[in-house]
């Protein structure tokens, strides 16, 4: 693997980020800061526990997961489209450089924005709620994975869109609600049993109950069926990104 490509990469998208620091950083932290005061202040205050768990602690890995899953996508999506909409794509595929290699740029580079964002995010919940992480490795492990395969999602969005419109559609209309939808809020077994198994359709669920599973122990859906769904997700979209690759489509059009 060409080591120096991919550096190259990393490093030009990171200092992307360091140029836009109050929108990629700032912004999501104080919307995220928002949400601590309105639902664990207030709404907290009329609920007193969510499965044994104070409902202002509960929320704050749904709203971790908020963050990241959107934010990683964003990245990875402008990372990648941006080259296209100024057609630099080209110099870029005509390189010596693997499919791989360029995955490894941009993706890591997205995923390490949205984890950064995540821990602040997390450190952040700290001055608002007391929290204890039962399981602090496997609480990372997720955060990292999480970061990982929204990041890959986010760079296929970024070569299917055709216009800034496109890039901005799935992360709000798709990636939004799911994550509303997927227990960030709420645990499913409130709901009533009909809707409890509709929502076992939604993936984020499993995503969410994992990271809430890392924090308190416990999960609306197994541990073991959390880390399949990731799994099955990354998995996934690599091999959709190496059939774009392969094909050229999108690219080469």
């Amino acid at each position: 693997m060409n080591l120096n490509a991919v550096k190259t990469i990393y490093v030009h998208e990171m200092r992307r980020f360091q140029r836009t620091i109050m929108q990629s950083l700032v912004s999501p932290v104080l919307s995220t800061s928002l949400y601590f005061v309105v639902f664990g202040a207030a709404i907290g205050s009329r609920i007193d526990q969510v499965e044994g768990v104070s409902y202002g602690a509960f929320i704050v890995p749904g709203l971790i997961m908020l963050s990241v899953m959107t934010q990683a996508t964003s990245n990875a999506s402008f990372g990648i489209y941006f080259p296209k909409f100024t057609g630099t794509i080209y110099e870029l595929l005509s390189a010596p450089v693997s499919f791989l290699e360029i995955v490894a740029g941009y993706v890591g580079a997205a995923a390490t924005k949205a984890l950064f964002i995540g821990i602040i995010i997390l450190v952040t919940a700290f001055f608002f709620i007391d929290i204890q992480i039962a399981h602090p490795f496997a609480m990372l492990a997720l955060l990292v994975l999480t970061c990982i395969s929204f990041s890959l999602l986010g760079f296929i969005i970024g070569i299917w869109a055709g216009n800034f419109e496109q890039l901005q559609l799935i992360p709000l209309l798709v990636i939004t609600p799911l994550v509303f939808l997927g227990g960030s809020f709420y645990s499913i077994t409130m709901l009533p049993p009909v809707w409890q198994a509709i929502t076992l359709f939604n993936p984020v669920v499993y995503l969410i109950s994992g990271f809430r599973w890392s924090f308190f122990g416990v999960a609306d859906v197994s541990i073991g069926m959390s880390m399949l769904a990731i799994t099955v997700f990354t998995t996934g979209c690599l091999a959709f990104i190496w059939w774009i690759f392969r094909t050229g489509w999108r690219i080469r059009q």
